[in-house]
């Protein structure tokens, strides 16, 4: 029988570990259940060392390694937070594989469980994407220092996850719906979702708005407040957000609150209101918590989503014929036509878009996804309607045309 290789060590839970060191690698590994087997995985590793250093192939890497330099590396990407979470996901199920042994086959197992536990598509295909591009820059930009090889020697080419029939439509509310909705949400948070209905921008830019932000514009009569690029998604540049005469009722309604944060809450007493010290105000991390789940259950809605108010006010600039370059501007779509610098004039144009959703004004030219939510609803009303119900005359139908069209769901 031959001598024991060195660097193999009984463990205390009656079980074998590697600790050995060559040419300043250092092998390690545990939970070998014989002295063979550990001796096994020992001499597999020092074949591939040896490979490497006598004939120069390529050193093994596993995914675990390739994606710790891929996160170390760049950390001042925008999405480095996100893509961490992704990567958290699969590395359980390819991690501890050689990169040359990743493809579709390993990965089918962990797109079946995300499936499974109710993943998007979409969200599965971001995990993907996130892995390919490891693959990528393992088989075209990283290199050995000692071989100059590419850590792998050929990308794999990974199936993504088919999105056409499975993606969910935006549902851009009514304004029937807001109606409903508004008085069921909480007041800081009714605030909030109508100042989004009336500029368009994300909830994270409404809940991280700041007072340092504003800028008055004395030829309107209003602020406009020049978000970061910090706060802007894509971080490419500093944006406005225009307010048109409602969110700027809004914007009033919050002064004095905090000295940094414009949308802020605080828990409201239901007695002993005289009693000290009175509650601070504090920043509202997201509008996705559980007030705004629950009044969109009782509003009949539970499928709505945070992100459909910017829907809606894209949905309502197009409804009262804003034209495109206009609406790209206002929602911080990418367009050559902007430029870096918004003026007086462009403001202007801003505004004057705005104000036109401002309220309800019984448009014709509604968006198809309007017109099916309104089908829908009749229809839902026809079936529950017991009776017949006559249509009112004179003066109740003056004053119920007058309470659906002309009144400002706010405050």
């Amino acid at each position: 029988m031959g001598r024991q290789q060195r660097g193999i060590y009984p463990d205390d839970n009656e079980t074998w570990q590697v600790d050995k060191h060559w040419r300043g690698t250092r092998l390690r590994q545990r939970g070998f259940q014989s002295a063979g087997e550990a001796e096994s995985w020992l001499i597999r590793q020092l074949e591939q060392l040896r490979a490497v250093a006598i004939h120069g192939t390529r050193p093994p890497r596993t995914f675990e390694q390739a994606a710790a330099n891929y996160v170390s590396t760049n950390q001042d990407k925008v999405s480095i937070e996100s893509e961490v979470y992704l990567l958290q996901s699969v590395m359980p199920f390819i991690g501890h594989l050689q990169l040359h042994q990743v493809h579709d086959g390993p990965l089918k197992p962990y797109v079946a469980k995300r499936l499974a536990d109710g993943r998007a598509r979409k969200t599965v295909n971001l995990a993907l994407g996130v892995v390919r591009r490891i693959l990528n820059l393992a088989a075209n930009s990283w290199r050995d220092d000692n071989t100059g090889l590419t850590w792998l020697e050929r990308a794999p080419t990974l199936e993504m996850q088919e999105l056409a029939g499975y993606q969910r439509e935006p549902k851009p509310l009514s304004w029937g719906q807001q109606r409903t909705l508004m008085p069921l949400l909480p007041d800081h948070l009714a605030r909030m979702t109508l100042f989004s209905l009336n500029t368009g921008v994300r909830d994270d830019v409404v809940c991280s708005l700041q007072w340092s932000w504003e800028i008055e514009v004395p030829e309107l009569g209003i602020s406009v407040f020049e978000v970061p690029r910090e706060h802007v998604k894509g971080r490419r540049r500093p944006r406005v957000v225009v307010c048109n005469s409602v969110a700027q009722s809004i914007i009033e309604s919050q002064r004095g609150k905090h000295d940094d944060f414009v949308f802020v809450w605080r828990r409201e007493r239901v007695k002993n209101f005289e009693d000290a010290p009175v509650m601070s105000y504090q920043p509202i991390q997201t509008m996705n918590n559980t007030a705004w789940q629950n009044a969109r259950k009782k509003a009949g809605m539970p499928d709505l989503h945070v992100h459909d108010l910017r829907h809606t006010a894209g949905m309502r600039l197009r409804e009262a014929s804003v034209p495109e370059p206009t609406i790209r501007d206002v929602l911080w779509h990418v367009s050559s036509s902007i430029t870096h610098h918004y003026t007086v004039a462009q403001i202007v144009e801003l505004h004057g878009a705005l104000e036109k959703i401002k309220e309800d004004s019984g448009r014709w030219n509604k968006s198809l996804a309007t017109l099916r939510q309104e089908h829908e609803a009749r229809r839902k009303e026809q079936r529950g309607a017991k009776v017949p119900q006559k249509s009112p005359t004179g003066e109740k139908h003056k004053e119920k045309r007058a309470s659906s069209f002309g009144a400002n769901p706010l405050i």
